[in-house]
């Protein structure tokens, strides 16, 4: 298992990635206090260590006319083999839900759902998502405002450990710390 060094630059890094991925390297290296060479180098290897997965345009859902997010939990009838295989499959080709977990507690999976209004999203639970094979029940919620929303992950954690197993070890640059790559699980 290959491993990755991780420092404070690198931290700086990838906190200024998420905030704007469209970031230059020159600008990116005047947050992080290092050249754009240095820059590009880091991220070819966050990259190649899947700790940075890809880049995307945020979109706004009101601008694009949808005006409702809802969220869904569902129940499955059964969890034989083929059931949860089978409603993850038909769950991909809804473009109204944007993420989908397979959850612990009461339901099985947890959806965040899009649609332009209240009778789309009707539609798209009556007559796509509940006759989905193998759905017993679906309890859904309705966002009434955004309170909260942020792609950006936390990083504090990794430059103040705790004693517990981790895949991040931050160094301040004296001495080798790893991160174990990511795309080996």
């Amino acid at each position: 298992m290959s491993e990755l060094s991780i420092d404070r630059y690198d931290l700086q890094l990838l906190t200024a990635l998420q905030r704007d991925g469209h970031a230059t390297n020159a600008e990116l290296g005047e947050k992080a206090s290092l050249s754009a060479s240095q820059i590009s180098r880091r991220i070819q290897r966050l990259e190649e260590a899947r700790v940075i997965t890809g880049y995307a345009a945020l979109l706004d859902p009101l601008a694009l006319g949808l005006g409702v997010t809802a969220y869904a939990q569902v129940i499955l009838e059964r969890h034989d083999k083929t059931r949860p295989a089978e409603f993850e499959r038909q769950i991909m080709a809804l473009p109204e839900v944007l993420e989908c977990f397979a959850v612990t507690g009461e339901a099985d999976y947890l959806l965040r759902i899009v649609a332009p209004d209240l009778a789309a999203f009707s539609d798209l639970m009556m007559k796509r998502l509940l006759t989905l094979p193998g759905v017993a029940q679906v309890k859904t919620n309705i966002a009434l405002s955004k309170v909260k929303e942020t792609h950006e992950l936390p990083l504090d954690h990794i430059a103040q450990p705790r004693e517990q197993k981790r895949r991040v070890k931050y160094t301040d640059g004296t001495a080798k710390a790893s991160i174990r790559d990511l795309s080996e699980g």
